[in-house]
């Protein structure tokens, strides 16, 4: 994808396990590459961007790197198991590493909030998306850090959902998008060094 092409860090390499994943949702495939339900790996993208990154190794039944991100070691991932099973590649990383669930921070569509809207919690129930369903019972926990982009714009409610979420974003959602994953991003910096409080306070739309 290249969704945000500037790059703006020289990423640092590191040795050892990674302390943190940091997991954005999706479905592969050209087909879903602009989809509302694939807010998560256009949100990697200005991650990866950002750090002068490339999640291009195939591990866990997804597309990962590894990176320092603001001081800490980290696991970039783009689970590849399509929408609805991405708590099995997620669990797979987790316990290779042993990583524990407040440590995994998911970015993901929400289909409830505004399109543009950022919203952070520490914990929660799956609220109708599957992909974080997956994840839940995956984990069997629900205490994991996640960042939900809001993609509802629906003006007729009885609209079919599924394919409303697999509908591609129009030109004008993917400007105001950009610049609320840029700022997805920005949060990340408080949530790694353990002040998820923090990046609601500063961040929450």
């Amino acid at each position: 994808m290249a969704f945000f092409r500037k790059k703006t860090t020289e990423v640092q390499s590191f040795a050892g396990k990674p302390e943190f994943i940091i997991a954005g949702l999706g479905n592969p495939g050209k087909e879903y590459e602009y989809s509302r339900h694939n807010a998560g790996f256009l949100c990697l993208d200005i991650l990866c961007n950002k750090y002068g990154i490339k999640t291009d190794r195939v591990k866990y039944r997804a597309l990962t790197c590894t990176a320092m991100i603001e001081g800490h070691p980290c696991l970039i991932m783009r689970p590849q198991t399509y929408m609805n099973n991405s708590g099995e590649s997620i669990k797979a990383a987790a316990d290779f590493y042993k990583i524990p669930t407040e440590k995994i921070i998911v970015i993901y569509d929400d289909i409830s909030l505004p399109t543009g809207t950022l919203r952070i919690r520490k914990k929660g129930s799956a609220g109708g998306h599957n992909g974080i369903k997956s994840i839940i019972w995956q984990l069997n926990s629900d205490v994991f850090p996640r960042l939900k982009i809001g993609v509802s714009d629906r003006k007729d409610k009885d609209d079919d959902l599924k394919d409303y979420v697999l509908g591609k974003f129009s030109k004008e959602d993917m400007e105001v998008l950009k610049k609320t994953m840029e700022k997805a991003v920005e949060s990340l910096k408080y949530i790694l060094d353990g002040d998820t409080d923090g990046a609601m306070s500063r961040y929450n739309g």
